[in-house]
């Protein structure tokens, strides 16, 4: 057996290089506007007093931030920080000064967000800061929805199923949870609009909430087909873009099938961001019980969504 020597410890590594995470936190310490996030929740952030002193602003927004990229829970991003140098160094978290934020300190912190709905202004703050940048929303929105996973199972306290989550079909396929319902950009394809539901309310029904009213045109899949007078409703300049039936009983309408697929080619970029919310965020299965509390994390995703959707053109900007 070779003997291990003090000059083979970890603490003289010669080579290494930066990990996938590294280089994605590198990205986002870049484009994130951290200044106008930190100043949305600062008046309802503790300020010091005679109790415990809290633990600084920056490191929590930056801990909830982690928790979302990386699909953490509460626990969880409290041992990550432990195990991880690079988190650490990212949240701002010296472990020679002060201990890492705990379970349940974080779990205040995202209580805290909730209450006063601050992940939806976390994502009209994003995309101020985007339109300041250029890169604005403009005349056309694509509509879509995704259904989320939520647990089935009956093995809790309660012995029951979340009673805020419900059942649909889609396909020969049956699944539980809820429904993410997002107005996309056509242009240049960031998030504005987010509602959420169950899973088994029709996609049609949230369609004014996704539209800001100054769209000219509105694209959506088969599932908003017929619903020109609700687009018109809420914003009455636009043209009803959404695909339409093609196979009845008797024969195929090539024409509309040709039209549907030069729609599909616009209407692709929101699955790019459904893509990143379920492969790169993780976020394919609910981690909390009840609407609001889902909501509200879709709302901060979505606004994190839209930096990492643009990160490239941000970092430019900024050099």
């Amino acid at each position: 057996m070779k003997q291990q020597t003090f000059a083979s410890q970890s603490s003289f590594e010669k080579y290494g290089r930066k990990s996938r995470r590294e280089l994605f936190l590198d990205e986002m310490e870049v484009v994130v506007p951290w200044s106008e996030l930190q100043a949305l929740v600062e008046p309802h952030y503790p300020k010091v007093g005679n109790g415990r002193r809290p633990v600084g602003l920056a490191i929590m927004l930056r801990t909830y931030f982690m928790q979302q990229w990386f699909n953490l829970s509460d626990p969880g991003v409290e041992e990550a920080f432990y195990e991880s140098a690079t988190l650490r160094r990212f949240a701002g978290v010296d472990l020679g000064v002060a201990p890492a934020p705990d379970e349940t300190t974080v779990l205040r912190f995202r209580h805290l967000l909730e209450k006063h709905d601050l992940g939806g202004a976390m994502l009209d703050a994003v995309n101020l800061h985007l339109a300041a940048k250029g890169i604005r929303i403009e005349t056309g929105t694509i509509v879509d929805a995704t259904i989320i996973h939520a647990p089935s199972s009956t093995k809790n306290e309660k012995k029951e199923r979340d009673p805020a989550m419900r059942q649909t079909r889609k396909g020969k396929q049956w699944y539980f949870g809820l429904k993410a319902h997002i107005g996309v950009d056509a242009k240049e394809g960031h998030v504005h609009s987010v509602a959420t539901s169950a899973a088994n309310v029709s996609d049609v029904h949230m369609l004014p909430d996704l539209l800001h009213g100054e769209e000219r045109k509105v694209w959506g899949d088969g599932g908003y087909q017929g619903q020109t007078k609700a687009i018109r409703q809420a914003a009455p300049n636009a043209q009803d873009m959404t695909c339409k039936r093609t196979r009845f009983k008797n024969y195929v309408d090539e024409v509309e099938k040709k039209k549907n697929t030069t729609k599909s080619k616009v209407r692709a970029k929101v699955e790019h961001v459904f893509r990143i919310l379920k492969r790169v965020f993780g976020f394919d299965k609910v981690r909390y019980r009840g609407i609001a509390k889902n909501h509200h994390r879709l709302c901060a995703n979505f606004a994190l969504i839209n930096l990492y959707l643009h990160r490239k053109r941000l970092a430019s900007l900024a050099t």
